[in-house]
Formats: C-alpha cells, structure tokens, sequence
C-alpha cells in the first residue's frame, strides 16, 4: 500500500521531488494560506506531513490525520508552531530544518543592523515619497558600528553566524545564553559572555536570535527596554512574541532606545500600527531565509527528514522532546 504525504504549503519543487519518490504526494498549491479545516482534510489519513510554520500542529490535528501519522516535517528552523510533547505522545517524530538557513538569516540580521544605525529605511522612504531633500553635512546622521558592542542573545548557529559578520565589522561581541559557549568558539570570535542584564546595560546594538518558547515569552519587555541605553538598538530575527511590542513602540516613541530593525512580529503576519508611526523602526515581512538557495535546502532536508522516518531510520535533525 502506497505511503501518503502531505504537504500543508507550498514548498521548491526539489522537496516535491523527493517525497514523491517515497509515496503518494498531496500538496497545497497556493501562495494563500490553508485554513484550519483545508489543512485537517488534507492530512487525513497521511503518514508524513510537512508542515509550514503557518501551520499549527496540536491535538486536534493529529486527530484529523490519524493514527497511522508517523512524522511531522517542520520547514523551518523554529518549531513553536509544533505541540512536540502531543506529537510525542501519539508516537510521532517532529523535525526541523537547522543549519541550511544559517548564513540567511545571519545576513538579514547584519542588514538589519546596517539599515537601522544608518537610517536605511528612513532615507529610501524619503527619495520613495519624493520629499525634497538636499546633502548636508548634518542631514540624516546614523550611527556607526565599528568598535560598538553587539549583544547577541542566543548564541547557535544563527547568533555565531551573526557574531563572525559583525566581528569583521569591526564590532565588539557579547552573548547572553543558557551556557557559555566553547573556550574555543569565544576565542575565534573574540566574544564575551554575559548576563543579561549586563548584556542589554552595555550594548549598542542587541540582537534576539534565541528560540521562541515559554520561558522566552515578552522576553523584551519594559524593564528590558530601562535597562538598554537610549543610543541602543534592537534587532529580532527569531520569533515576534520574544518582543512585548507594545513595550517596544513605547520605547521607540519615548526614545528609551535608538531604533529597532524587525523581521519578525508578535502576531504576525499583523503588525502593531504603533510601529509604523515610528521612523526609527526599521520593519521587513519575514525574510530571513528567503532566498531561492535557503527554501530549496529547507524543503530537500525536510523531505530527506520524512522519507527517513517513513523508511525506519534515524532522521538528521529530530526535535527533542522537553
């Protein structure tokens, strides 16, 4: 009997490819994102289902695939999108998508950062609206980074990847995380650890690249934004709900901080209007592993994720339960 796979978005064909070779393919075609009840039709009777992070994955969609669910395939590196612990109970194995994003999101970040202490987005804006405007010695000042410090809070492999740009940038690196990092990993990026509260007290620049979770909730909030100086800028590349953001319109408005550079927001794809007012706000829709080389990887190595399972075998990167 021929396996069934399910695909809850549109993904590169490399992916399609991949599963089709294992099993019969049932795909969302659409750029639009499936509503809740497409989405259970379409994994009814499925034995691997890759998902996308619009997809939500609880109780209620395991009851609508069935017993016979053997993997859920996340394309992405975040799974907060995932009920691990409910998967894990139905014997299912939840996947992601580490590693092949890295240096994308790593990139957006450093643009982040460039676009938010030089005032990027607020001088295209100017040229967009057709403003007059002439140089000047004094006309839109930013900031420069070298020899500033970067706070990265989440040292994996996206705050590493951030850490060796900003090092050739000529930036100091701090880091807040569970752990210090290897002797070795700070030494070849010259980073220093901190707590976070020294982290957000010294830092020029602090940029979010931890998972998104319950202990990271509203992990930036107001007494975060106190603790940064007024000069300071803030960078989210990883999950919206790690920034309270009515908080951060509130620090932008008062100028408790400089600026802040979003990719992601806290109930997106909805963004607080209070964010828009603030021309020291940098807001880009949630790019950072769009490029064409980055979702072509994602979606082969949640293919490669599912087709393991599906065959018995360990897959490359399994979610950990707890």
């Amino acid at each position: 009997m021929s396996l069934r796979i399910a695909v809850t978005g549109r993904i590169p064909s490399a992916g399609i490819e991949m599963l089709e070779e294992a099993g019969e393919v049932v795909a969302w075609d659409s750029l639009e994102v499936p509503t809740v009840e497409q989405v259970h039709a379409m994994v009814k009777g499925a034995d691997a289902v890759l998902t996308l992070l619009t997809t939500k994955v609880d109780d209620a969609f395991l009851d609508a695939a069935g017993p016979q669910l053997k993997v859920v395939a996340n394309v992405a590196v975040g799974y907060n999108n995932l009920d691990v612990a409910a998967c894990a109970r139905r014997g299912v194995v939840c996947t992601n998508t580490p590693g092949v994003l890295t240096d994308a999101t790593a990139d957006i970040a450093m643009a982040l950062i460039l676009m938010t202490t030089r005032r990027l987005g607020e001088g295209e804006r100017v040229i967009r609206s057709q403003q007059p405007w002439q140089w000047g010695m004094f006309y839109m000042l930013g900031s420069g980074i070298q020899g500033n410090q970067l706070g990265i809070v989440g040292m994996g492999d996206i705050g590493q990847g951030l850490a060796r740009r900003a090092k050739a940038f000529g930036m100091k690196i701090a880091y807040s995380n569970r752990r210090p990092v290897a002797p070795q990993l700070e030494a070849e990026l010259d980073a220093q650890f901190m707590s976070m509260e020294e982290l957000l007290s010294t830092s020029d620049v602090v940029s979010l690249n931890c998972p998104y979770s319950a202990a990271t909730h509203h992990l930036m909030s107001t007494a975060e934004f106190e603790m940064m100086r007024d000069s300071a800028f803030l960078i989210n590349t990883a999950r919206g709900p790690i920034v309270d953001e009515v908080a951060l319109v509130t620090a932008l408005k008062t100028g408790q901080i400089a600026g802040a550079g979003l990719d992601v927001f806290e109930n997106e794809p909805a963004v607080h209007p209070g964010l828009l007012e603030c021309d020291n706000a940098v807001v880009i829709p949630h790019l950072g592993s769009a490029t064409q080389e980055t979702r072509a990887a994602m979606a082969r190595l949640a293919a490669h994720n599912a087709v393991n399972v599906l065959a018995g075998v360990e897959p490359p990167t399994p979610i950990p339960v707890g």
